[in-house]
């Protein structure tokens, strides 16, 4: 089970998801299928067929939503958050094979088409939380464990 917390920012971009759909793609989407079923035998209608799949898909979408913004609480920067790794943070790590990676620590619903977010359910979040810059962090992964360096911890603020 995901953790139910979530940043000021990714709140917001659900909710206008929520809106999107609920107000513009819903209507149009009805529009259409209700133009396809004025044609005739239903059965038959590639217009009518798809657009119908498409509002279930959007209608499965705006209920889960729905309940999800209403099971996540929102969790904004603190300043005592400061100079550790805690939710919402933009860390840099390295390892001494030279690698470096940038990321955010978010919310389970925040991290899909993101490759600079992971989620803090995630091993190498896990690892980070609580840990200052300098601190060496080791990893549990797949392939045994991996040790990384944190090299700067920086929140947005407001």
């Amino acid at each position: 089970m995901p953790t139910n917390i979530i940043t000021r920012a990714g709140h917001t971009a659900l909710k206008a998801e929520l809106d999107h759909l609920w107000q513009t793609y819903r209507p149009e989407i009805t529009q259409k299928v209700a133009w396809a079923a004025s044609l005739g035998d239903r059965s038959e209608n590639a217009d009518y067929q798809y657009n119908k799949k498409l509002l279930r898909e959007i209608d499965r979408r705006i209920r889960y939503l729905r309940k999800r913004l209403e099971d996540i609480r929102v969790v904004d920067y603190a300043p005592e958050q400061e100079g550790k790794v805690f939710f919402g943070a933009w860390v840099e790590i390295d390892n001494e094979a030279g690698e470096v990676k940038r990321f955010r620590v978010v919310g389970y619903d925040e991290i899909y088409g993101r490759n600079d977010y992971i989620s803090i359910d995630s091993p190498m979040a896990r690892a980070l939380l609580k840990k200052s810059e300098g601190d060496e962090v080791i990893v549990q992964t797949p392939t045994g464990e991996a040790v990384w360096f944190i090299a700067s911890i920086t929140y947005e603020v407001g």
